[in-house]
């Protein structure tokens, strides 16, 4: 049985513009073989893009709570859906 990608949506709240955590992002994303992107937004927020298996998204989404990455997270907001392609590779936005 093949894992079907999905996509996650994370927005990340707490100190994490300004510290590498977009960087941080990449490197996780991209060891666990996602596809996307990491965002700064206005509101100090950083929006996190991937695509992949659920099995690779939920371990990044475990590693953006962990605290193990640059800065402070307060908080994690995801939502999940279907693949929709166009992220041909991961990218710090």
């Amino acid at each position: 049985m093949v894992d079907e990608h999905e996509r996650m949506t994370a927005w990340v709240h707490g100190r994490v513009q300004g510290v590498g955590f977009r960087y941080w992002t990449k490197t996780q994303a991209l060891e666990l073989g996602l596809l996307g992107y990491a965002a700064n937004q206005p509101d100090g927020r950083v929006r996190v893009v991937v695509e992949g298996t659920r099995k690779a998204c939920d371990t990044l989404l475990e590693r953006l709570w962990s605290g193990n990455g640059p800065g402070r997270v307060d908080l994690v907001v995801e939502l999940f859906g279907p693949a929709r392609g166009g992220l041909p590779y991961f990218e710090e936005r």
